[in-house]
């Protein structure tokens, strides 16, 4: 409360500032306060464990900064309210946003029907035949995020439920499983050579490339170079692995794990983990039915395979010029799927392929005659409403980020951390900044388009000043390049307003700011890893194929010497 009331005194004070409406530059003028929107979130998210209430606060003082007048505070807090307002329904109205929220709704229907067809519990009776021991159960969650690679939120979405009952019963805490499903998502999402990521970023790399007068780059072969630079990518996806088949935690999830194993107790019994809890007794497949795995398999396979055909039909749709031809040339060719995908609309196309695998669901329901129409029908709302809560999150974190625009966060922060900068220091840099703006901002895509029209242009000028050219200077640009793409990731794995990280706590039905405190460490300490043996020694030109290793090896030193076991009998 306290907290709350200084944020609120500085606010009063702002008038007296000159600091109002009128300002013709808001971002100039601000200055160090365009951090206070993302601050006043991240703090309070922290302070109060509450996410809608900080994200609230953060877009109120916001929009405070933007509508305050020194005539009339009275008119002002209205004019807050709506600009709130607008910018709520702005989000909303965004034709991706809308498709995110309805693909979130329409998942979230379509796991309450497999639910109640007993196929998830038909699977983790299966897995839990193969899964005997904590770390199996998070070794197969660890694999089946690489099946669904295609999307970081049908990652999350769909991993989460299944495998929480097969967690739960192992004692592996939703802290765990949260983080599991979180660090194979976007991680994977954004190394896949096809992904609803791949578009987006190819294009971004090609104008940034455009700026310093490299019209004819191939983007995606730039792309494919890269790989090897995710370093943050890379070493989280062995962390999760590494501490899965050791069974050594550290940290806050160290204490999850003990508590886990030891209690009983897989989420913290002082937090609210209920948030998408499917364990409902609505929620329970109906008695005396038989447990298939294929009413869980089914669905999630249309889903899948929908999408998959549905990123190639409808990103050729949206295809034009030398694009289109290529596709029409050679339909089928890796060229033109790469095309299509990257051209496609993910929002749109997963909402489709998951209404599509509801009806799946609700014939097969049918037919074996689990439930009739009406109660289909009222176990998919149920499953919808479910995730209301996700949607809530999802427009105040979007209607946050637009406030940040508007008064000229991550302008600021580009401006003032970027200038001046030595050779071997750029790409942890870029990677530093990357990770301060995504965490910031809460999303990895905005950080992307934010950075990367400045970091090709920079890491051209500073590798030409300091003498590289040709192939040096080539590797260089691609060093930095791989240092937005991974930095982003890991900021937005760090923010408590970050879209993937909500989800993946919905999913897991694990309390969100218990996921990111326990996550918070790791990640941390895998950046931290990824710029001593990644950015740093590669800036003076050790290959990656030395650092990966090097890499690997400390993650793995660090897990078995400084992890602590939480298992009775592991010594």
């Amino acid at each position: 409360m306290k907290t709350i009331l200084n944020i609120v005194v500085l606010l009063a004070l702002f008038p007296l500032l000159g600091f109002g409406a009128d300002s013709v530059d808001k971002s100039n003028v601000y200055g160090v306060l365009t951090l206070l929107p993302p601050l006043v979130a991240i703090v309070l998210a922290f302070i109060t464990r509450n996410v809608i209430f900080s994200l609230f606060m953060g877009i109120f003082v916001g929009a405070f900064m933007i509508n305050i007048s020194q005539e009339n505070i009275l008119s002002s807090l209205y004019n807050v309210f709506v600009d709130i307002s607008s910018k709520m329904v702005g989000s909303l109205a965004d034709s991706w946003n809308a498709g995110i929220v309805l693909q979130v709704l329409t998942i979230g229907g379509m796991i309450a029907l497999i639910t109640k067809m007993g196929g998830p519990k038909a699977i983790a009776e299966k897995l839990a035949k193969r899964a005997k021991s904590p770390a199996s159960a998070q070794i197969y969650t660890w694999i089946m995020g690489f099946f669904i690679f295609f999307d970081d939120y049908a990652n999350s979405l769909v991993i989460g439920p299944i495998m929480r009952p097969v967690t739960d019963k192992l004692k592996v805490s939703r802290e765990k499983l949260a983080f599991i499903i979180d660090a194979t998502a976007a991680p994977i999402a954004g190394l896949a050579l096809i992904s609803t990521w791949v578009g987006y970023e190819l294009s971004i790399i090609k104008d940034a490339y455009e700026a310093i007068g490299q019209t004819n780059i191939n983007a995606f072969a730039i792309f494919v170079e890269t790989l090897p630079y995710r370093f943050y990518n890379i070493l989280m996806l062995a962390f999760v692995f590494f501490s899965a088949i050791s069974l050594r935690e550290f940290g806050p999830m160290h204490k999850a794990a003990t508590r886990a194993h030891h209690k009983g107790e897989v989420t913290d019994p002082k937090t609210d983990s209920a948030l998408m809890n499917q364990e409902n007794s609505f929620m329970l497949p109906k008695e005396g039915i038989k447990y298939s795995i294929y009413n869980a398999i089914i669905p999630i396979m249309v889903l899948i395979v929908m999408a998959i055909i549905g990123f190639y039909i409808n990103g050729v749709s949206a295809l034009e010029g030398d694009a289109l031809k290529l596709v029409e040339a050679d339909p089928y060719s890796f060229s033109s799927i790469r095309e299509a995908f990257g051209a496609a609309d993910a929002s749109v196309v997963i909402f489709e392929a998951a209404l599509l695998s509801s009806i799946v669901a609700i014939a097969m329901g049918l037919k074996q005659k689990i439930f009739n129409l009406h109660e289909a029908l009222e176990t998919w709302v149920y499953g919808v409403k479910a995730l209301v809560i996700t949607a809530v999150i999802l427009i105040l974190a979007w209607s946050l980020s637009a406030v940040m625009k508007e008064v000229g966060t991550a302008n600021y922060l580009v401006t003032l951390l970027s200038s001046s900068t030595p050779q071997f220091i750029l790409p942890t840099v870029i990677f530093v900044l990357g990770s301060i703006i995504s965490f910031s901002t809460g999303t990895s895509y905005g950080t992307m388009g934010i950075l990367m029209p400045l970091t090709i242009p920079l890491a051209n000028a500073v590798g030409i000043q300091t003498g590289l050219e040709g192939v040096d200077l080539h590797n260089y640009i691609v060093l930095n390049v791989g240092a937005v793409l991974t930095g982003a990731i890991f900021g937005d794995h760090c923010s408590p307003i970050s879209d993937t990280s909500i989800l993946s706590s919905m999913a897991s039905s694990c309390n969100h700011m218990d996921h990111i405190t326990t996550q918070l460490f790791y990640a941390i300490f895998v950046a931290v890893i990824a710029v001593v043996c990644g950015y740093l020694p590669a800036a003076f030109g050790v290959p990656a194929y030395i650092l990966l290793p090097l890499g690997f090896l400390i993650v793995f030193l660090v897990i078995r010497f400084y992890g602590k076991p939480y298992l009775l009998t592991q010594k």
